[in-house]
């Protein structure tokens, strides 16, 4: 391949860019009271919203419908060819219509809305025509009208596919916005995804409990100690009290601290080596805010304290990583 052939592919790509930048430029500037209204209509419907498109615009539909339902607003796609064959019964009382179509005149979801609107269903419509169809029996219009199509002979949905995809984002964090849909709210929306499983996990979820824990005695020796971290296999062992609360933790790198001093591990305690306190964290804590902390202090594993002080529990980083936090 020569290198004007890779230039031409560069200017092509800058070209197509700056033209649906400054698209989307244009489309915030048309903000207006229609958005407004539009925003109202949908964060009073009591039902679904029902986007509904053909074609490119169906496509987008299609995402914007799953933005929406993701970010609190219960919606989903219907494809106006099918619902002229039966799945016009998927609308009904409290439902909004969110109809795209670029011209207004896509004939198949023109013949929809006759009978949307004798059921009393408010439309939402995405055109780039108030007087067409589709603008004389919308509720309200978002104007996604663009100047040109990114596309070299003006044909392709390139532009207006863009403008209708950023208008649908913006219908959806407006929504998001208003309803305080919280972080906690997307998780549950996303339970199988690595974003949920980040915002739902909580230590209790991963850490290993009862026999699996790694303890030693206070008084008990070096080589004991490493032998309680070689069987749990978590890279440290908590160090417990005389009234069973943790005291401390001996890690891998309170190991190789005092080999480096050359300390005899059969004669030293563990009490004498060991970190004392050290960080710990608790079952109800939030798997990623645990990792935080981790991260900050530079620590691979953490053991799990309940009120009183007392080990209910450890776990470490491979295990974060083993249930998709890290």
């Amino acid at each position: 391949m020569n290198t004007q052939t890779q230039m031409n592919y560069i200017d092509s790509a800058k070209r197509v860019i700056e033209i649906e930048t400054q698209a989307i430029a244009n489309l915030s500037e048309r903000l207006n009271d229609d958005f407004i209204t539009a925003c109202d209509i949908l964060f009073a419907c009591q039902g679904k919203v029902v986007v509904c498109g053909m074609g490119k615009s169906g496509h987008i539909g299609n995402k914007i419908a799953a933005t929406l339902a993701s970010t609190g607003t219960p919606a989903f796609f219907m494809h106006p060819g099918e619902a002229n064959h039966g799945d016009l019964g998927m609308l009904g009382k409290g439902d909004v219509l969110l109809a795209i179509s670029n011209s207004g005149e896509t004939n198949e979801l023109v013949n929809l809305l006759p009978v949307v609107k004798r059921l009393g269903i408010p439309v939402v419509a995405m055109t780039n025509s108030a007087s067409s169809s589709l603008g004389q029996h919308a509720d309200v219009i978002l104007d996604i009208s663009v100047e040109k199509e990114a596309c070299s002979l003006g044909l392709a949905p390139t532009t207006s596919t863009t403008a209708t995809l950023v208008m649908g984002d913006a219908l959806a964090v407006a929504l998001l916005d208003q309803k305080g849909f919280t972080s906690d709210d997307f998780a549950l929306s996303h339970p199988g995804g690595s974003l949920g499983r980040k915002l739902l996990l909580k230590v209790r979820d991963i850490m290993l409990t009862g026999s699996d824990i790694p303890l030693i005695e206070l008084n008990a020796s070096v080589a004991d100690a490493l032998l309680e971290i070689s069987k749990k296999g978590l890279g440290m062992t908590g160090v417990l009290d005389t009234d069973g609360t943790l005291t401390g933790v001996f890690t891998d790198g309170d190991l190789r601290r005092i080999l480096d001093a050359r300390i005899d591990v059969h004669s030293a305690t563990v009490e004498s080596v060991m970190t004392k306190g050290g960080k710990t964290t608790t079952a109800e804590q939030l798997a990623v805010e645990a990792l935080n902390l981790m991260e900050t202090h530079k620590i691979s594993a953490l053991m799990v304290t309940d009120n009183e002080h007392k080990p209910v529990g450890a776990f470490n980083m491979h295990m974060l990583l083993k249930a998709g936090v890290l």
